[in-house]
Formats: C-alpha cells, sequence, structure tokens
C-alpha cells in the first residue's frame, strides 16, 4: 500500500487544526498552508474531499476556516485516508479466479483478505488525538533541547 502525497497532506492538515484550533477556532487555509508549506490549491481539493465526508466544517468569511465534526480523539487516520484516497478503500482484486479457482481462494484466504483487514485495522487503531500527542511531544523534546 502507498499513501499518496494527497493522503499525507491531509493527515498533516488534520493533524495541524487539532494542534492550532482546539479552542474551537476556524482554521483558514491560509495559515494552515503557510504553516505546513502545502500549496494552498492542493489544500482546496483535499478539504473539498473532507469536508464532503462530514470530517471538517467550514465557515465563510473574514472569521472563515476549518473546524473539526468531530473531536480529534474520535476522528482515525482510516476516516481521513479514506475520505481522500480512492483505492484505500477498495478490496483487493481477483487474481486468477477463471483458471484457477484452488489458487484464487488461497490468495484471498491467506494473502489479501487478511491483508486488507490489517490495514484498516492498523489505521483505524490511530485518532487525529494520537497524532496531535506524539507532535505536542516532539515540540516539548526539542524545546528542551534547546534549552540545555
Amino acid at each position: 500500500m502507498r499513501i499518496s502525497s494527497k493522503g499525507r497532506y491531509a493527515l498533516a492538515a488534520i493533524t495541524y487544526i487539532a494542534r492550532e484550533g482546539n479552542s474551537g477556532e476556524n482554521i483558514s487555509l491560509n495559515d494552515i498552508a503557510s504553516a505546513l508549506g502545502i500549496s494552498k490549491l492542493y489544500l482546496e481539493q483535499v478539504f473539498t474531499q473532507l469536508k464532503k465526508a462530514e470530517l471538517v466544517s467550514s465557515v465563510k468569511g473574514a472569521r472563515g476556516g476549518y473546524r473539526f465534526v468531530h473531536p480529534p480523539s474520535k476522528l482515525t487516520v482510516w476516516n481521513v485516508l479514506r475520505s481522500v484516497e480512492n483505492s484505500l478503500a477498495e478490496t483487493s482484486e481477483p487474481t486468477v479466479p477463471d483458471n484457477a479457482p484452488d489458487v484464487e481462494m488461497a490468495l484471498m484466504e491467506k494473502v489479501f483478505a487478511p491483508l486488507d483487514d490489517a490495514i484498516r485495522t492498523i489505521l483505524d487503531a490511530v485518532t487525529i488525538q494520537d497524532l496531535l500527542d506524539v507532535a505536542n511531544h516532539q515540540i516539548e523534546v526539542q524545546s528542551y533541547m534547546l534549552n540545555l
């Protein structure tokens, strides 16, 4: 499995919103783009999909921007990636079902189905709050190292 830049940027942007919007503030795409070094135009595409998946909501105007629909502790990496990665939620396709159904069944039972399940299980076990906790810890470590 390979996560595209769209998926990686979506996770980075969502984690940034979790950190900066913790008081319920709206976070603008300009702020996200500037802080993360990601094209605002590209983020617009990402957030269109995140909004369609009802992971974020938007407010227009001078104090507009994006905020979570659910708390970061209830939002998983699976939720985010599934909304922007079209192929992520697809299950493995058959390999040789017509010519060798026995081989096909063995492949599905022992390789592809468990792999699909494992990917979902791992991604669904990590919340955006988990990512935020690790990011915040890294900031603390960096701050400590600078003060030595």
